[in-house]
C-alpha cells in the first residue's frame, strides 16, 4: 500500500482562520511568529472537505499527518494531537507525526502548501497543495484516486 502524509497547517487545518480571530493586541505581539501564540492551533476549524478527504485517502493509501509544530510554542504539539483526536479521533490514531525535517519520512506522496521543514527535499512526489493543479481537496482527490 502506498504512503501518504498530509501536513496540517493550511491543508487540513484552517490556518488563516486563526489569524483573524486573534485580538490585535495578541497579533501585534507575536507579529511575525503568529504560531507561536499559545493554545492557537487546538480549536482551528479544518479546511473545507479535508476531513472527508482524509477518510478517502484512508481506504486506499497509508495515511499519515506530517506537521512541524512551532519549537518556541510548546502548547502546539499537545494542540496538535488533541486537533486530531477532535476532528479525525479514528482514522488518523497513532498517525500524527511532528518533525521538522519531513524529508525524512519515506513515503510515495506529501500532500503539504510549502516547501520549507524538508517539504521540498521530500523523496516522493510533493503535492503542493494551494497551488495549481491542486488548488483545494476536490482535485487532490481527483489525481489520486483516479
Amino acid at each position: 500500500m502506498k504512503i501518504v502524509y498530509v501536513d496540517m497547517d493550511s491543508v487540513l487545518v484552517d490556518f488563516e482562520h486563526g489569524i483573524d480571530q486573534l485580538s490585535e493586541e495578541t497579533y501585534q505581539e507575536y507579529k511575525g511568529d503568529l504560531d507561536e501564540v499559545p493554545g492557537f492551533f487546538r480549536d482551528l476549524p479544518p479546511i473545507d472537505g479535508a476531513i472527508e478527504a482524509f477518510h478517502k485517502l484512508s481506504e486506499r493509501y497509508d495515511v499519515y499527518i506530517l506537521s512541524t509544530a512551532p519549537w518556541s510554542n510548546p502548547s502546539a504539539w499537545i494542540d496538535k494531537l488533541l486537533w486530531v483526536k477532535k476532528h479525525l479521533p479514528d482514522v488518523a490514531r497513532k498517525r500524527l507525526i511532528l518533525s521538522h525535517n519531513k524529508h525524512l519520512n519515506k513515503g510515495d506522496y506529501l500532500i503539504d502548501d510549502r516547501t520549507a521543514n524538508g517539504a521540498g527535499d521530500f523523496e516522493g512526489e510533493h503535492i503542493h497543495f494551494g497551488e495549481e493543479p491542486f488548488r483545494d481537496w476536490d482535485a487532490v482527490l481527483e489525481y489520486l484516486l483516479p
